[in-house]
């Protein structure tokens, strides 16, 4: 049955899922429509949103864009190779390499988001090294479909704004302890279902040998080292490039800092200590100066889609923020629910808004000041109102190839090749999160 409804899918995208530029320049145009024909704002407003907007997310690309290239020169180094050879090692068929991809992938998206996107790519072409007969575009899709865990876990980033002084929404309905979203049955339930079902889901999806799309041999090919060994004859400006006792240096320094910062803010775990992690480590692990330096060099490739696409994702989120048409969306669902059904109708909404806001954060700005005091009016759990915006945009990702970017760069692929395993993951996933946002 999930074979069937995958291969389906898989068909569709295949036949009618253009690359995410194209993707992004469509839902631009529908989003300019609709913000000029149904909302007050006309259409020189609209457009003078979307030019002003165009580049309000030039530090989160930049953020974006550090995550894949020091997640993969991290990745790179000689001895974080060994240890995921190792752990994929573990996985001798195909069907133990799928369950054991998703698995890991879920299981580091609840640690952190960045983390889990990036590792779960590079671990799943370790997986397609060791097990020839696997089907490479499964894995790299399995590693995607772990992402669905995130807003569950420590990094999610609408249950830790709520939860902060000075969010868009703390004048409205106060601040949102995690007691009430994280800390929860109800997500405690979502995040563990999905933690243990997603690896059967994704063994479910396996496709016979027969059927599965040869990969390119390139894209499993081992990376070369980047160290260098230095002549005799090597000049004073080649040895300092080469010097570990440097390296080690600015090491210590990135290592004192990390204890310092965790010392003082608590497991706080956001994007920037993220990559200042993935940058430190990466410059100990590769010794020296210039290996790490030929280690960002060959990632920095992968990096094209987020600059060029997230500048269209800016100037949507703007659209829908300020001529008023992510309100509108919201207030519709918002309008036709009660006390019970209110989290399953944000859920769905904060879905619709994912397509054009692909952004946890932004999702917070777009939607927190609608929803919680509707939920407020209408006595709805103000936690479930707030997680339900989170899984909404978790749940959404399956169909927006946004957050693929980084995936699909690491693993040489198209959005078209993993989509079709996604869009089945939705569907199934959905269950799951109402499940647990009306039983719970």
């Amino acid at each position: 049955m999930v074979g069937s409804v995958t291969k389906f899918f898989t068909k569709i995208v295949e036949r009618y899922l253009p690359d995410p530029l194209i993707f992004a320049m469509i839902l631009t145009l529908i989003v300019f429509i609709l913000s000029a024909t149904i909302t007050p704002s006309t259409p020189m407003d609209v457009v003078q949103m979307w030019g002003d907007g165009v580049w309000g997310l030039l530090a989160f690309s930049m953020q974006m864009a550090l995550v894949l290239v020091t997640g993969h020169a991290l990745a790179s180094s000689p001895l974080l190779r060994k240890w995921m050879g190792k752990i994929a090692s573990l996985a001798h068929t195909p069907t133990q390499g799928v369950l054991l991809v998703t698995f890991m992938s879920a299981f580091c998206c609840i640690i952190n988001w960045g983390f889990g996107l990036v590792v779960g790519a590079l671990f799943a072409r370790e997986v397609a090294r060791r097990v020839p007969k696997a089907d490479y575009r499964l894995l790299i899709a399995s590693a995607y479909i772990g992402f669905l865990t995130w807003h569950g876990g420590l990094s999610g980033s609408v249950p830790l704004s709520a939860a902060t002084a000075g969010n868009p929404v703390e004048k409205l309905g106060g601040l949102i302890p995690i007691s009430h979203t994280l800390i929860t049955p109800f997500n405690i339930f979502i995040t563990a279902a999905l933690l243990v079902t997603l690896p059967i889901l994704t063994k479910l999806m396996m496709r016979p040998e027969n059927e599965i799309v040869a990969v390119d041999p390139d894209l499993l090919k081992e990376e070369t080292s980047t160290s260098r060994k230095l002549p005799p004859t090597a000049s004073i400006a080649e040895k300092l490039e080469e010097s570990r006792i440097l390296a080690y240096i600015i090491g210590l320094l990135g290592i004192v800092y990390i204890i310092y910062y965790f010392i003082h803010h608590g497991f706080d775990i956001n994007i920037n200590i993220v990559n200042l992690i993935f940058f430190i480590f990466g410059i100990i692990l590769h010794g020296t100066p210039m290996s790490y330096m030929r280690a960002v060099q060959r990632a920095v490739g992968g990096t094209a889609g987020i600059l060029v696409q997230f500048p269209f994702y800016a100037g949507i989120q703007i659209m829908m923020e300020q001529s008023g048409l992510g309100q509108m969306i919201t207030n519709f669902f918002i309008e036709v629910s009660n006390k019970d059904t209110f989290p399953l109708l944000t859920f769905l909404s904060s879905g619709i808004v994912n397509l054009a806001v692909p952004s946890g954060g932004g999702h917070w700005v777009v939607q927190g000041p609608y929803v919680i005091p509707a939920a407020q009016a209408i006595g709805a759990d103000l936690g479930k109102a707030t997680m339900a915006i989170a899984y909404g945009e978790a749940w959404m990702n399956m169909a927006q190839p946004f957050w693929a970017l980084p995936a699909l760069a690491i693993a040489g692929l198209k959005a078209r090749d993993i989509m079709g395993f996604c869009i089945t993951a939705l569907i199934y996933s959905g269950i799951i999160f109402v499940i647990g946002l009306y039983f719970f």
